[in-house]
């Protein structure tokens, strides 16, 4: 399979799990539609023989026949109705954890958001379709000829104003889609921006209202939404229209079939019967067409969503099958390392190299933009280098089984984030099955497990991404504890004590020290000189540079003596 053939040959593949059930609902479709004839032949044979013979033993055994098929029709029709339910959830279930993998890879690298609620809402507008009511009239178009045909049987010229009629449906159809093609799209997408733009006003509603940006932000999003709603209005005025006009031509047709059905019984060329029927039989060929074009824009966007859920899955295809290394030792090394900028192409990191082995700390430092976080996210492999190599124990980072990776390294991020669920659960890594020894011993190295034991609920306390009730501090303990759980051989920690206090700063340099003394390496990005008392060697960068390294003092004091531009460096970097 190719890279451009994996998102169709997926969606492909996931449509075909539910083959046996889509083989199911055409087999009770054919019975369905079949079943559909029972009314207009109930009628045909009341007007043309019960009424005509006067016998009522014939309209009760009629009538009972009838009531015994519409039995039969409800059976199979809640049927279809459950194997279309079971078919979609089988499709959503098969591409689930697969979207969602591409989603978590994209955003690395994409706004998180957006890239997330976008893939996984092409995944529900799909499967929302696939057990619509809409599925259904598609399953019963190809009927429609039948009951034509069955026109036809009655009399020639019914059965040409039918195809007419069809024809014309079939045109308005056609004409509607070309129509409302582009439009449907744009105010779908205008209403996702102003909806994406109001997640992020309130995700950061504080700064909002700190900085005294509400009403601007509220003008802004009614902006936003004024568009999306004009383009709509405008939208759902021309499917209003495209609807009524539907309508208004379907009832036209019927009485007209009915005024040509009584003009050819005048004349003695069709029965009552047949003339009723024939008016019966064109309503249920044209219903699966009226549905079809009433609900043309959930077509639309099923077809939208599938072709975005398609280059989703091209751009980030599935992880190949990895040998799952043995457990590696603490010997960092950085080759030779440049990293671009994907949207200006311009270096972040030029060719930087460094190594830390076991029972070592090393310290990276630099001005703001210097490239300190994005070494940390190229030692995690969360940015592939353009050039060079990272590798821990020998082996290159890239080498290694993405989850057994993580396992083998502890991160604390500049800006830290926890999830919701628990604070056992954000320790565990969300794990589905902790250990709940591992959880406690990793919050005593961060000394974390005394004021956690403080909360109401212990280590079951529920927290979420804005919490209020941790403190920036106690959120970067527990980020730390789950850094440690589960015995990682690395620790990276960018500006691990941005938000502690003193006694924070100590706790955080104690829980260092007997972190190095287990045979395991640190690496710190850092600003602050409380964090650098532990670092045997340091790093200065400058717009992506190495300008000094080695042991710590060493290089403090030779950038000190060397220049002012480099006094000014390790001033910057140091003095906050």
């Amino acid at each position: 399979m190719t890279h451009s053939n994996h998102g169709p040959c997926e969606l492909r593949i996931a449509r075909q799990t539910g083959s046996r059930l889509l083989a199911a609902t055409f087999l009770f479709s054919v019975f369905v539609n079949l079943l559909m004839l029972t009314g207009p032949l109930f009628m045909l044979q009341v007007y043309d023989r019960v009424l005509a013979s006067g016998s009522q033993e014939t309209l009760v055994a009629l009538f009972s026949l009838v009531a015994v098929l519409y039995l039969f029709f409800g059976v199979l029709e809640f049927a279809r109705g459950r194997l279309l339910t079971r078919f979609s959830a089988r499709f959503q279930t098969v591409l689930d954890a697969r979207v969602f993998r591409a989603v978590l890879k994209l955003s690395q690298s994409a706004p998180p958001g957006k890239v997330a609620k976008s893939g996984l809402r092409d995944l529900s507008q799909v499967q929302s379709v696939l057990s619509s009511p809409v599925m259904l009239a598609l399953f019963d178009v190809p009927w429609s000829p039948l009951f034509i045909a069955v026109i036809f049987v009655f009399h020639p010229v019914l059965g040409w104003v039918a195809v007419g009629g069809a024809a014309v449906l079939v045109a308005i159809t056609l004409a509607h889609n070309f129509l409302t093609r582009d439009r449907s799209a744009n105010a779908h997408s205008s209403g996702f921006a102003a909806q994406h733009f109001a997640d992020k006003s309130c995700e950061h509603s504080d700064l909002v209202r700190a900085l005294g940006m509400r009403e601007a932000t509220v003008s802004q999003w009614q902006k936003m939404r004024n568009t999306a709603l004009e383009q709509s209005i405008r939208n759902a005025d021309h499917s209003g229209l495209t609807t009524a006009a539907t309508k208004s031509f379907r009832l036209f047709l019927q009485s007209a079939i009915l005024a040509v059905g009584a003009f050819l019984t005048l004349r003695g060329d069709l029965t009552g019967g047949a003339m009723i029927a024939s008016s019966i039989l064109l309503g249920r060929a044209l219903a699966p067409i009226e549905k079809l074009l009433s609900q043309w824009y959930l077509l639309q966007r099923a077809r939208a969503a599938w072709r975005s859920l398609s280059r989703l899955l091209v751009k980030v295809p599935p992880d190949p099958k990895m040998l799952r290394l043995p457990r590696p030792t603490a010997d960092v090394t950085v080759s030779k390392v440049t990293v671009m900028a994907t949207v200006t192409r311009q270096p972040i990191l030029q060719n930087v190299s460094f190594s830390v082995g076991p029972g070592q700390v090393l310290g990276v430092i630099g001005r703001s933009g210097a490239g300190k976080s994005t070494v940390a996210e190229t030692l995690l492999g969360l940015i592939p280098p353009t050039a060079g190599d990272v590798r821990l124990g020998g082996a290159e980072i890239s080498h290694y089984d993405p989850d057994s990776f993580g396992s083998y390294v502890g991160y604390l991020p500049q800006d830290v984030t926890l999830f919701e669920g628990s604070i056992a659960q954000n320790i565990a890594r969300m794990s589905s099955d902790p250990d709940d020894d591992k959880i406690v011993e990793a919050a005593k190295r961060a000394n974390a497990h005394q004021f956690i034991l403080s909360l109401p609920n212990g280590y079951d306390t529920r927290v979420a991404e804005n919490d209020i009730q941790l403190s920036g501090g106690q959120k970067q303990r527990v980020a730390l504890a789950r850094a440690l759980y589960n015995d990682p051989l690395l620790l990276v920690l960018d500006e691990p004590n941005s938000a502690l206090d003193a006694d924070g700063s100590a706790a955080l340099n104690q829980t260092i020290r007997d972190f190095r003394d287990t045979d395991k390496a640190v690496i710190i990005m850092t600003h602050r000189t409380a964090a650098l008392s532990e670092c045997d060697r340091l790093i200065i960068l400058d717009e992506g540079r190495i300008k000094a390294s080695g042991p710590r003092d060493e290089v403090i004091k030779s950038m000190l003596s060397r220049t002012k531009e480099g006094a000014q460096v390790v001033s910057m970097t140091v003095s906050k």
